[in-house]
């Protein structure tokens, strides 16, 4: 019989995204109805128990302005600043008002974005803004940011929640180092940006998304971990072309993390974490399909020269930095060669070469696919034992709602921040595209905001959650979409009911 924390019901949301300082590089659009929303879970069952679970990416400090790949002497001084602008304070506010209610419990998972929540002087922070020093409030705030997730029980059935950056060989967190970075502050120690390891995506956002953002507003509202981002990312800023070059090599690659060790008060050794070479993807896998045949079609050299420098690409993608002989027998460095295949993208009209960018990186897009079991659904299922009757993630932004068979089955909450609807209307020719990459190139979210295409909004109107509540039988799970203000009863988009 498990020990687990045993609730009537119990909410969870994720990837809400709270960070930025200016409301242009904001991503989280909805913040009135997710206060409204923390609001109404509070009002849920007055006489029983009740949770909201934040499970992970509850802020965004890879949206801050620094250079750094993790914040450390200033981890209290952004979530501060987070929690004080004026764009999430009434967020906070809200949560603070849940707390002070009897009965409730408010979880933080960590995510990747808000790997600083383990330092336990952020956590005090959080407690201090939240609770005071009210001590049966601040007992109600609960942390779970060593990978473990979070476990209750729910009408007798066993509910697991976890963020899902685990299973992602771009994303996943190392939890003993931040343990480290934790036992350095309280320590009153310091960590050298030279120490820390950050991952393929941090990498990804702070070398190169967060530049491209400055113009291109909308471009972190897809995700940047697929394969063919490249190719978009290469159109839109080719100056990046010499990061994103370094970073190709990360592509089909997956990082060996079973070296850690416990060192439970060790604040030294770091861990140095090795690469293990998978199979190299081919070129059109980053780039795209459409986008390279565009390069053919509109070489003036002919594709039998696009082809060899493809070749040559391709050849490079598992070895970053180095040397190899192009087709002239000169010797020159694989990012000679990248700087080259930007110059062949440059042959293509840009609305034409963004529209085929985009296309691949929508390619067998399930976005809305509430069904489809994608990577994170079949890795998590997979690491999870049978005796949990419900697994709820986030981290993809991609809702998702699966009867696993047995009496089980698994959610992800989505997100709360924008998300873009490309049809295949929009990406079907240059013409139906062309009012579409008006709005892209412009670049700022308002326009964004503002956009509609066939008579539906470019943004939609979609924020998630997952509620499991005790019934008179058993348990009842449902995804669901938060509307108007966020104090309404959500819409249930899918439900299963287990007794």
């Amino acid at each position: 019989m498990s020990n687990f924390p045993v609730y009537d019901e119990v909410h969870v949301i994720s990837d809400i995204h709270m960070g930025g300082a200016e409301p242009s590089f904001q991503v989280l659009r909805e913040t009135k109805r997710l206060a409204g929303y923390i609001q109404w879970v509070g009002q849920q069952n007055p006489a029983g128990q009740v949770a909201l679970v934040l499970n992970g990416d509850v802020f965004d400090t890879l949206a801050e302005k620094s250079s750094d790949y993790i914040m450390v002497d200033r981890a209290v001084e952004v979530v501060n600043s987070i929690m004080a602008n004026p764009s999430f304070s009434g967020i906070w506010a809200a949560l603070a008002a849940f707390v002070a209610l009897e009965r409730r419990t408010l979880v933080f998972i960590i995510g990747n974005h808000d790997v600083e929540i383990s330092f336990p002087v952020v956590q005090r922070l959080i407690q201090q803004r939240l609770a005071g020093d009210n001590p049966q409030k601040r007992a109600s705030i609960e942390f779970s940011t060593i990978g473990a997730g979070f476990s209750c029980t729910v009408g007798g059935a066993t509910v697991y929640c976890t963020h899902g950056n685990e299973v992602d060989p771009w994303n996943f967190n190392r939890y003993e180092d931040l343990a480290k970075v934790g036992r350095r502050l309280n320590a009153g120690r310091t960590l050298t940006q030279q120490e820390w390891t950050p991952n393929a995506g941090t990498r990804m956002v702070k070398e190169v998304m967060n530049q491209v953002k400055e113009k291109y507003k909308w471009i972190d509202l897809l995700k940047p971990e697929t394969q063919a981002a490249v190719g978009t990312l290469m159109v839109l800023d080719p100056s990046q072309a010499k990061k994103i070059g370094d970073l190709l090599s990360i592509v089909g690659r997956k990082t060996v993390d079973g070296r850690e060790v416990n060192q439970r008060l060790s604040m030294e050794g770091f861990q140095t974490h090795e690469e293990q070479n998978a199979t190299p993807p081919q070129l059109t896998q980053v780039l795209g399909n459409n986008l390279t045949q565009g390069m053919r079609t509109y070489a003036s050299a002919g594709s039998q020269a696009v082809d060899a420098m493809l070749l040559q690409a391709e050849q490079n993608l598992g070895t970053p930095n180095a040397q190899l002989f192009e087709q002239d027998g000169q010797l020159g460095t694989g990012q000679l060669i990248f700087d080259r295949l930007t110059g062949w993208i440059r042959n293509i009209p840009k609305d034409e070469a963004l529209r085929r960018a985009m296309k691949d990186w929508l390619s067998g897009d399930k976005t809305f696919d509430i069904k489809d079991k994608d990577d994170t659904y079949k890795e998590v299922t997979a690491a999870v034992g049978t005796g949990i009757d419900f697994i709820v993630t986030g981290h993809t932004h991609l809702e998702r709602a699966i009867d696993m068979g047995s009496g089980r089955y698994y959610f992800n909450c989505g997100t709360w921040i924008r998300l873009l609807s490309f049809t295949p209307e929009m990406l079907k020719d240059q013409a139906a595209f062309q009012p579409v990459y008006k709005i892209l190139i412009d670049g700022k979210m308002e326009s964004i905001d503002n956009a509609s295409f066939g008579g539906q909004p470019f943004v939609m109107n979609q924020t998630s959650a997952v509620s499991i509540k005790k019934t008179a039988t058993g348990a009842i799970g449902s995804l669901t979409h938060v509307l108007g203000d966020g104090t309404g009863t959500p819409e249930v988009i899918k439900q299963f009911e287990r007794s």
